[in-house]
């Protein structure tokens, strides 16, 4: 298959080597990253998109795939499908997906999880949004991409469930930081601490896969020094288109207004910038109980 794949930062650039690691013609484009191997240079976003069957993006956020959209939509080739991989807000997803629509083009809203650990191994998920007929085109390129995709529902679904699986995420990281931290002061070992939540009811992905304390559980960001596998600032992004969307859909949720908070004060006014989003932990162990 012929792909155009604009968007070749830490995410986009391993799953555009992997597409042509599978043996499909990958054109890419991008204003500054290195081209992947495998992956032929384009001289614009246009000319990756010209003639290709599937074009995907992977870009930084809604107002950089409307005007991203507005220079390849044009270019690309009716019954062609328009894959945007990016986390935006769920607005932008809707009015590109129309835009592509009314060109006569597939369009499919399609953010991942998996980190970038995930785009190089293979191993995303996918949530899509999108026409089934689309997503079927699409598949066998998610399946090489990733471990799963599912398909979510119409435009904007699969932003809506990607903000809302990741607030729960980002919740419940900050729970599970605030515990250890509590255990900490309590003089609970941590290591029987996570003994005891990860077969009981405080059973979490943050807890059991994620760990975010050093030397205990699965390894991860915590035993290398909170090195990023899914930065603190991507952590409040997705907290703040989730409650973008949370006005525009007159929904109440103070957990995830109360996260948002919490990581913007983490990001910008502290050391948050650059670290694991599970770098929560030490903030906390650093914290007393405010009068």
């Amino acid at each position: 298959m012929k792909i155009g794949f604009i968007g070749l930062g830490n995410m986009g650039g391993p799953m555009a080597a992997n597409l042509a690691k599978a043996g499909h013609k990958v054109a890419g484009f991008d204003l500054a990253a290195p081209m992947p191997g495998g992956v032929v240079k384009a001289a614009s976003a246009a000319e990756a998109a010209a003639g290709a069957e599937v074009v995907i993006t992977m870009l930084p956020n809604g107002a950089i795939l409307r005007a991203v959209a507005d220079e390849i939509v044009p270019a690309m080739a009716a019954g062609a499908v328009f894959c945007d991989c990016s986390t935006v807000d769920v607005e932008s997803a809707r009015a590109v997906a129309g835009q592509a629509q009314a060109a006569g083009l597939g369009a499919l809203d399609a953010p991942v999880s998996g980190g970038v650990g995930g785009a190089t191994a293979g191993t995303l998920t996918f949530m899509v949004g999108g026409s089934a007929e689309a997503f079927d085109k699409v598949k066998p390129l998610f399946d090489i991409m990733g471990q799963k995709a599912v398909h979510c529902g119409e435009a904007g679904a699969g932003q809506a469930a990607k903000i809302c699986n990741n607030m729960i995420l980002g919740v419940t990281m900050i729970a599970t930081c605030e515990a250890f931290a509590l255990a900490d002061k309590l003089g609970l070992d941590r290591a029987r601490m996570f003994d005891v939540v990860s077969t009981s009811s405080g059973y979490s992905w943050s807890m059991n896969a994620y760990c975010p304390a050093p030397g205990v559980g699965p390894a991860s960001p915590a035993d290398n020094g909170y090195k990023p596998g899914f930065a603190a600032e991507l952590m409040l992004k997705d907290l703040r288109l989730s409650q973008q969307a949370a006005e525009a859909a007159d929904a109440d949720t103070p957990m995830g207004e109360l996260a948002a908070a919490l990581y913007a004060r983490f990001v910008e006014d502290e050391d948050g910038k650059g670290r694991d989003f599970s770098a929560m932990l030490p903030r906390f162990e650093a914290r007393h109980r405010q009068g």
